[in-house]
């Protein structure tokens, strides 16, 4: 059957809900709900849910899919849980719900996000985000009292949505059949959802919500001149004062608020600071680093018109009443993950096709408006069609610690929409064996399930739970916020952290409550802190702390776990234990340039407070493709111990004997990963170890480092013809073969430097590689020299092992009727026939043939040149000679 017949068969049995047990009775009439798109469609999805279990809802934004349908489908004896990806959405869903019922969010209708919740025992609707959705499905696969649970928003794939997508529907197979999962999406590429969500061959029921929009005129807007792609975060300023022109030009034709889309915090403050002025509208922003409050003041109309500068929070799931007009910059800010370098970063993309389509929707939903699109026709039909899932790029670690603690460490067997990529698994799965929260088995460890229960990525939570053990759990806390929402972005960490400290961010203070009360979770005993893991790669504990020296007058702070402590150290510790690979020294007293200790070289921004700091931890860095070296984006200062403490497993001690520079070096090296922090020469290395290293070096350099006497040529030279004619077992003589078995017939002996590979016996080495059984033929096969008519022997050329070249007079070749063959008689001497003078007058392989043919004009030309010289008419018949005629007396 396909999926339209099910679907009406469904709706059209009246009877499915009453039959299953339900009686559908919604906290709102119908005919008191808003007369939006969704309505009618509303006793579809209750009648498809009710016999099918999961469907798709397609309804584009403005329809009322994320008010009308929680309403819709609450029903006695089970909670509605309804899942946004991000929390200013869940937020607004809640407060415009409950404004439905007449309420305040907390009583029928609830919400939970990170670091606020508002729910009751009244509470029938629940709102939260994907990733606290996650969370209670890892502690409650059952979701014991939900009956509902609708996905919004699926079609932004991002990793949460993900796993709450994949984690429900096993959860559904395997232990509650009865609970209905509704999962809804804004555009119309819904078979993928529909076929995670049904049986193999059973695609789920999908149905479709038609938004009655006003029309949107779509205003092509390209800047006049040339601007830049954007480079990691960097947007080409130009492209911002042109969307701020552009805005007050929305303003100037026509009415209503202008929602102008661009790709960050840092955009919306630039071009807020270019539409200062503006004398009949307000400005507002609206982003995911506000605080709640702030965000939801931005969602609510105003007394005079608005420009509203918006990330893509304003995408989908939220409504921005009054917007007449929409500027929108054409950029998105995705996650990217460079696993080769371990850096994970944000990054300025193109917007999608269809993200562009949902921004343009927002101008149209309360009247006829604009879109102000700031890039031409023909670069938007080469934009992708759709946003590129998360999964495809970003950083996977805390994705597959939770895929290993909901017991699919790789993701077979889940419904996922995509399954990660390969190299990215591998990546996310070494991280977490480091950080001790998954055993060699690939079983999440009790020190695993400790990092999750943290709510933060792995990394940053192994720096809270380890960190509050020295610092004390306010200190680590306070640092930990202000890295996980990156404010310290552009700056250092010290200074981010100071700042929040004294500034009066109830967002940020919220965090750090938060995250105290994960640290006492984790640790029953505060005093003795979380004990490290003991796997191969697993921190140890942080036992002494000095004072930083790498900054003048630091502010001291006090940690419970530590003693007296500067900020400056304790930033860097905190950052260190979160990365231990990006400790980093710097490469020049004085200098931005940094090796980090995994390898990759980092250079800090101009004018950065850390320049020439000798030590410092980077937290964020970004990396140009292409480019060699990542830019610091953030950092924390730190001192040489505390770095070998944090990034102890990278700790390492080695004798190294090498050629470097042309000669053998041998040390004793202590290293920090890449980092070489001492270094001791050896005086009596090992010579078997030096031997090693010379061949290494002139393995890298090449046999030009040997001095090639023309006997060492020549023999080479006949070896390599004899190999070309014959093969096996005569020895290639190539670069490649002599160098990969130089050990094999080069006498390195005491070799220790570039002087004394000069004086090697090449010659001498090379006949060591002639095997015995062939070793005495060498001069049949292929002579240094050969015998000719005149009785001379004239010396081979065998520079072409293809055709040995003999050079020879005229003279001295009469008598010959055919050139002599080598190799056992396989290949022709290519005979070059000179001139009394030594000069070329012929080059065959066919002697008997140029004696008929060509012999003739040869001798018509030199006869009268060289009139003491013998040429004869026949040449076969002629005394071969090296002498001339006797001068007439």
């Amino acid at each position: 059957m396909d999926n339209a017949n099910a679907i009406g068969r469904i709706v059209d049995n009246r009877g499915a809900a009453r039959r299953m047990g339900q009686t559908w009775r919604v906290l709102i009439p119908a005919e008191s709900l808003p007369d939006l798109p969704v309505r009618p469609v509303l006793p579809e999805v209750a009648a498809v849910l009710a016999e099918a279990g999961a469907a798709v809802l397609v309804a584009p934004p403005g329809t009322g899919k994320t008010t009308l349908v929680p309403l819709a489908l609450a029903a006695p004896g089970g909670r509605v849980i309804v899942a946004e990806p991000r929390r200013v959405a869940a937020r607004a869903a809640a407060r415009r719900m409950a404004a439905l019922l007449g309420e305040q969010p907390g009583r029928r209708v609830g919400f939970a996000v990170r670091g606020e919740r508002q729910v009751s025992r009244e509470t029938v609707v629940e709102v939260v985000t994907t990733g606290l959705l996650v969370r209670r499905l890892q502690s409650d696969p059952e979701l014991a009292g939900v009956g509902t649970v609708i996905l919004d928003e699926c079609h932004e794939r991002h990793l949460d949505s993900d796993l709450a997508l994949a984690f429900l529907v096993e959860a559904r197979a395997a232990l509650r059949p009865d609970m209905r999962l509704l999962a809804t999406s804004a555009t119309a590429d819904s078979d993928r959802l529909a076929a995670v969500l049904g049986e193999p061959g059973r695609p789920a029921p999908v149905l479709t919500a038609h938004a009655r929009t006003y029309p949107v005129e779509v205003i092509w807007a390209p800047p006049a001149g040339p601007i830049n792609p954007p480079l990691g975060l960097r947007v080409d300023p130009r492209l911002l004062d042109h969307v701020a022109v552009t805005t007050r030009r929305a303003l100037a034709e026509g009415d209503g608020d202008v929602l102008v889309f661009l790709p960050g915090a840092r955009e919306i403050e630039i071009v807020a600071g270019r539409l200062r002025g503006l004398g009949d509208a307000d400005v507002v922003t609206l982003h995911g680093r506000q605080s709640g409050s702030t965000q939801d003041a931005a969602l609510r109309a105003g007394p005079r018109r608005r420009v509203v500068l918006a990330t893509a929070v304003a995408e989908s799931s939220l409504t921005v009443p009054g917007v007449r007009a929409v500027v929108d910059a054409g950029l998105s800010r995705v996650p990217r993950m460079d696993h080769a370098r371990g850096l994970g970063t944000l990054a300025t993309v193109p917007v999608s096709r269809s993200s562009a389509e949902q921004r343009a929707g927002r101008a149209g939903r309360e009247a006829p408006g604009r879109v102000y699109r700031c890039w031409s026709p023909a670069l938007h039909d080469r934009l992708p069609a759709q946003p590129e899932p998360e999964i495809a790029a970003a950083d996977l670690t805390g994705f597959v610690l939770d895929l290993a603690l909901w017991g699919h460490p790789d993701g077979e067997g889940l419904a996922l929409p995509d399954p990660p990529p390969a190299g990215a698994l591998r990546a996310a799965t070494a991280t977490l064996h480091d950080l001790g929260a998954l055993d060699p088995d690939g079983r999440v460890t009790a020190r695993g399930k400790a990092l999750a229960g943290a709510g933060l990525h792995p990394r940053l939570a192994r720096a809270l739970l380890d960190g509050a053990a020295v610092l004390g759990t306010t200190r680590a806390a306070e640092l930990v916020a202000v890295l996980d929402d990156d404010r310290a972005a552009g700056g250092d960490v010290v200074t981010a952290w100071r700042a929040a400290r004294n500034g009066d961010d109830h967002g940020w203070r919220t965090e750090v409550r938060r995250l105290t009360r994960a640290v006492t979770r984790a640790t029953p005993d505060p005093a003795r802190g979380l004990t490290p893991a003991v796997t191969r790669a697993a921190p140890e504990p942080v036992r002494r702390l000095t004072p930083a020296a790498s900054r003048a007058t630091p502010e001291p702070v006090t940690g419970s776990g530590g003693g007296r402590l500067t900020d400056d150290l304790a930033a860097g510790l905190v950052v260190g234990l979160a990365y231990p690979e990006r400790v980093a020294r710097v490469r020049e007293a004085g200098g931005r340039a940094y090796l980090m200790a995994g390898g990759t070289e980092a250079e800090l921004p101009a004018g950065s407070p850390l320049t020439g700091t000798p030590w410092i931890v980077v937290a964020s860095a970004d990396r140009a493709s292409g480019a060699r070296t990542a830019r610091v984006r953030s950092a924390a200062p730190l001192d040489e111990e505390t770095a070998r403490e944090v990034a102890a497993p990278l700790l390492a001690e080695a004798t190294e004997i090498g050629w470097i520079d042309g000669d053998v070096v041998a040390r004793k090296v202590r290293r920090l990963g890449a980092i070489t922090l001492v270094s001791t020469r050896l005086t009596d290395p090992d010579p078997v170890l030096v031997r090693e290293a010379v061949a290494t070096g002139l393995r890298a350099e090449g046999l030009g480092l040997l001095t090639w006497s023309r006997g060492a040529e020549e023999l080479r030279s006949r070896l390599t013809f004899a190999h070309a004619a014959l093969g096996e077992p005569w020895p290639d003589m190539s670069d490649a073969a002599l160098l990969a078995g130089v050990e094999d017939w080069l006498d390195l002996g005491s070799a220790r430097r570039r002087s004394d590979l000069a004086r090697l016996d090449v010659a001498a080495g090379l006949r060591r590689l002639i095997p015995w059984s062939v070793a005495g033929r060498l001069d049949d096969v292929a002579p240094e020299r050969l015998a000719v008519p005149s009785g001379s022997n004239v010396r081979v050329d065998y520079s072409d092992p293809a055709a040995p070249v003999l050079a020879v007079k005229v003279q001295e070749a009469f008598g010959w009727r055919e050139a002599p063959r080598l190799a056992d008689g396989r290949v022709p001497v290519l005979l070059h026939l000179l001139s009394p003078a030594g000069r070329p007058v012929a080059v065959t392989g066919d002697l008997g043939s140029f004696w008929v043919q060509g012999y003739p004009q040869v001798r018509a030309e030199m006869r009268g040149r060289y009139p003491r010289h013998q040429w004869p008419e026949d040449p076969t018949t002629a005394t071969p000679t090296r002498r001339t005629n006797p001068r007439s007396r």
